[in-house]
């Protein structure tokens, strides 16, 4: 049976109380939550990522950024846990290079090489040896570079005039190097460096043949009981046989005090430490440092900071961290603006040209150490990762501690050290 069609008087009432009902479902109804991309980082790449904010937006306005932000040590210790528990896992979590290794073996970061990542084709706009840090021996990609850290030789020049020393006296030769050191000490007072440990992190770095480790050759081959090492040790010996060094760890109280007060002479390091020192460590020493090549020209990294993306991480929200981390890493004004605000040395490429560069130091005296700086991080050769570099470097700091503490021959500590590495390098 048909209907007949409703009055105009019907529709009018029917259609007024529609719209009534939605006004009324209408007026409870909130707009979504943004969506929310979570970094977890510690200073200063925190301040990076907060500084890219305005960046993001733009591209992405219904996604906000949280920055979890932890001192050095705190936070590799939670993404640690984070990596073996898979909770709390961030979108994007930053590392240093000294865990990258540690990570890199353990299977708990997406492998950037592959697809939908690809960094690979991005390799030739990078610093090569920054990205073979964060590569595993199987060529799995954990991370991408988003600062470097050319060593450098950072030295007070009004102690050194105080001394009688040349510059050329610190870097013809790590020898002459501790030798001048002795010079310093006895016309001064002040110490040659803040550790021995700190001379022996340099020089384990020079001469690593191409494709292997700091540790670690092919095959997990142990590489700690050779020449490379027993010089590195040998050199340490010396500066604390002589006294040379303060005894004193980075980031202590002692230490930046010692920067301060010209207690510390010089210091091989990267070169972010001459941004720390201006910006919060010593600045009343503006003028009074220059930056050297490291001694025998001897280019090696010395830090440098990674971004990766947890396997177990939001898998609805991978692409937009890969986005984010191309943003902060590929990007030319992002790398640079952090280079400029943060002292956060480039890993891209396609920054080199800038006039930055060239811009001279006022807290260096008006020198023009970033050129050095460039050159060095040109050079610099690749180093192969191995997963157990960071317990290879406890083991090393250890028997050092052994040679300079309690007189134990390097020869003697080389090979004890070898033997427990051999053990653990297939684990």
């Amino acid at each position: 049976m048909r209907h007949p069609p409703p009055s105009p008087h019907h529709r009018r009432r029917v259609t007024q109380g529609l719209a009534a009902l939605a006004a009324g479902l209408a007026w409870p109804v909130r707009a979504a939550a943004p969506r929310v991309l979570t970094v977890a980082a510690f200073p200063s790449v925190d301040k990076i990522v907060e500084a890219a904010i305005p960046a993001w937006k733009q591209r992405h306005p219904d996604v906000d950024i949280k920055v979890v932000s932890r001192q050095f040590a705190d936070h590799h210790t939670a993404m640690t846990t984070a990596l073996s528990t898979s909770f709390y896992l961030p979108d994007v979590m930053a590392l240093e290079v000294g865990y990258v290794g540690r990570f890199a073996q353990g299977g708990g970061l997406e492998d950037l090489a592959q697809p939908p990542y690809g960094i690979g084709r991005f390799a030739t706009q990078l610093v090569p040896y920054a990205l073979r840090q964060a590569t595993s021996r199987d060529g799995r990609i954990v991370g991408v570079p988003t600062d470097i850290g050319p060593g450098t030789l950072l030295v007070r020049t009004d102690v050194l005039a105080k001394a009688g020393v040349a510059e050329a006296d610190l870097t013809r030769s790590w020898e002459s190097y501790v030798a001048a050191g002795v010079k310093i000490k006895q016309a001064t007072g002040a110490y040659l460096l803040a550790h021995a440990r700190d001379l022996k992190d340099i020089a384990i770095r020079i001469g690593v043949a191409p494709g292997e480790g700091l540790y670690f050759g092919q095959g997990s081959r142990v590489l700690v009981d050779t020449p490379r090492f027993a010089r590195a040790f040998e050199l340490a010996r010396q500066v604390r046989a002589n006294k040379l060094d303060a005894k004193v760890s980075t980031w202590s109280n002692e230490w930046s005090e010692g920067f301060k007060r010209g207690t510390l002479a010089t210091q091989p390091t990267g070169a972010w430490l001459a941004g720390h020192l201006n910006n919060w460590l010593a600045p009343a020493t503006k003028g009074l440092w220059r930056a050297l090549q490291l001694p025998e020209s001897s280019y090696v990294a010395f830090g440098g900071s990674f971004l990766s993306i947890a396997r177990g991480a939001p898998a609805a929200n991978k692409p937009l961290a890969w986005e984010l981390i191309q943003l902060l890493t590929l990007d030319r004004e992002r790398q640079l603006a952090a280079f400029k605000s943060q002292d956060a040395f480039p890993a891209l490429l396609s920054t080199y040209d800038d006039p930055f560069f060239e811009e001279p130091i006022a807290f260096l005296g008006g020198q023009k150490a970033r050129i050095g700086w460039r050159e060095a991080a040109r050079q610099i050769q690749a180093v192969t990762v191995h997963k157990q570099d960071a317990f290879a470097g406890e083991v090393i700091d250890t028997e050092l501690d052994k040679v300079l503490d309690h007189g134990k021959p390097v020869a003697t500590a080389l090979a004890d050290a070898a033997r427990l590495l051999a053990r653990r390098a297939n684990r």
